[in-house]
């Protein structure tokens, strides 16, 4: 298969990875794509960083071997914290994306220089995060908050029939106690007036957080600065697919679980508004 014909991959410890899968396709809507929620081993962010990188390592070389694919998007804050660096060296021919919270974008933002960033306590508790927090320390101040069980919640709310931009309960708690914790967000002296989504879980809790911040907070996430430097990557690497693609394959989507098929089915349904008949469940890696 040409080079450009081939998928792109793109992982998650679940279905969190969906909101970078969308800012894809919204960025390179000609491009196939293989997603993989690694959902049989999650949640990540409360898993040691080796589990975490042997799991990447096992995922990056299944796309490989079973899709042929072109470039790999770790969409995952806490796999990308753990791992990216190893799978850079393993896979040297292969472009390859991470996402981090954006806390950069966020100091450009912020006018209060209080920057709350919200994640999982494997990629808060990090070394890549670290390094990346020390870096910007002198520039602002930030207020971290490790956001045990969201993610998994998040997950969980697909056992629901609810609309896109609706949240369970439990979803709804878990956003209040975490940014009551953080302090007073606004856009006045002392204020938080920036939020950084440090996990790709919490796009989908994007109503709830909304309106615990105030219409004034900034609210930042990796999705679409993803999706631009993958561009750019297959740019370089001539890779990108043409408009039309052999057997009409433009665009496609294959959605792949190693735990239960409902759980994705009903997120590619709820937030991507894809057929259930496009997510399989995988044994493998």
């Amino acid at each position: 298969m040409p080079l450009a014909a081939r998928p792109i991959g793109v992982f998650d410890s679940g279905i969190g990875g969906l909101s970078v899968l969308r800012a894809l396709r919204a960025e390179l809507p000609h491009e196939r794509f293989v997603y993989l929620a690694d959902s049989g081993h999650a949640p990540y962010g409360e898993r040691d960083a080796r589990f975490v990188a042997q799991r990447t390592h096992a995922i990056t070389a299944y796309l490989r071997a079973q899709h042929h694919i072109k470039a790999l998007v770790v969409a995952c804050n806490t796999a990308t914290a753990a791992a990216i660096h190893e799978v850079r060296s393993s896979h040297p021919d292969l472009p390859l994306v991470g996402v981090e919270p954006a806390l950069k974008p966020a100091v450009q933002r912020s006018q209060t220089r209080r920057i709350g960033v919200i994640g999982t306590r494997g990629t808060l508790g990090s070394d890549k995060f670290r390094r990346l927090h020390a870096a910007l320390a002198a520039q602002a101040e930030f207020i971290l908050k490790a956001c045990d069980g969201l993610a998994h919640a998040i997950e969980r709310s697909t056992e629901q029939h609810l609309s896109a931009d609706a949240e369970t309960p439990e979803v709804r708690a878990l956003c209040a106690r975490y940014i009551s914790a953080m302090g007073r967000f606004g856009t006045e002296s002392g204020d938080i007036d920036t939020l950084v989504l440090g996990c790709t879980h919490y796009v989908f809790a994007l109503p709830t957080l909304r309106a615990l911040v105030g219409p004034q907070v900034h609210i930042i996430d990796t999705g679409a600065p993803v999706a631009r430097q993958t561009r750019r990557l297959l740019e370089q690497s001539a890779a990108l697919a043409p408009e039309s693609l052999p057997g009409d394959t433009a665009g496609t989507v294959q959605l792949l679980t190693t735990g239960a098929l409902a759980p994705l089915q009903a997120a590619a349904q709820r937030w991507l508004q894809l057929p259930a008949q496009q997510c399989e469940r995988v044994e493998h890696p």
